[in-house]
């Protein structure tokens, strides 16, 4: 079962709120205005959705190269251990596995702290290009006289659909 996140339960929240809004109003909910954001969409084709990427792109390149490295080092003592294994004495073999290991271990921990820290710097700059999206998103509400703008749904009729004015806003 998909456990409920806080933006889900707030979609799911206002999403029941605007229903029975719309439901008390009766014959007024004719005259709402709803618009809809693609917020998959923003992430992907606005401006600073796409410099937030080249961003953390070139501030975890250097550390995404050392690891590969690493990982190209392991893979060739791991070789080599197999191909002189027979050969070796038992002392040797024992200190190529035990060395091995180590490096696989520190190889792991790293691997595991760059997908840490690259999920959090992700996180930050998502978080940054989606209060900007909001507040364009507010901006177009206010102006075209919005009842209520949603970021996600099941099926959306185009005619609602505001998202290519939300990225022409952003990407000036």
């Amino acid at each position: 079962m998909k456990s409920l996140t806080k933006s889900s339960i707030l979609f799911k929240s206002a999403a029941l709120l605007a229903i029975s809004l719309f439901s008390i109003s009766g014959a007024h909910a004719q005259e709402a205005k709803i618009g809809f954001v693609n917020t998959e969409r923003i992430f992907r084709e606005a401006t600073p959705a796409k410099a937030a990427q080249v961003k953390i792109q070139q501030e975890f390149s250097k550390r995404e190269k050392e690891l590969q490295d690493m990982a190209a080092r392991i893979k060739g003592m791991s070789d080599k251990l197999d191909k002189d294994a027979a050969v070796l004495p038992e002392a040797d073999r024992i200190k190529r596995q035990r060395d091995l290991t180590e490096l696989d271990k520190d190889f792991q921990r790293k691997q595991r702290e760059f997908r840490e820290d690259l999920n959090q710097r992700k996180n930050e700059e998502l978080a940054a290009v989606l209060e900007r999206t909001n507040k364009v998103i507010k901006q177009i509400a206010e102006e075209e006289n919005y009842d209520i703008v949603l970021q996600e749904a099941v099926h959306v009729s185009p005619r609602i659909d505001i998202t290519d004015k939300v990225l022409k806003a952003l990407n000036k």
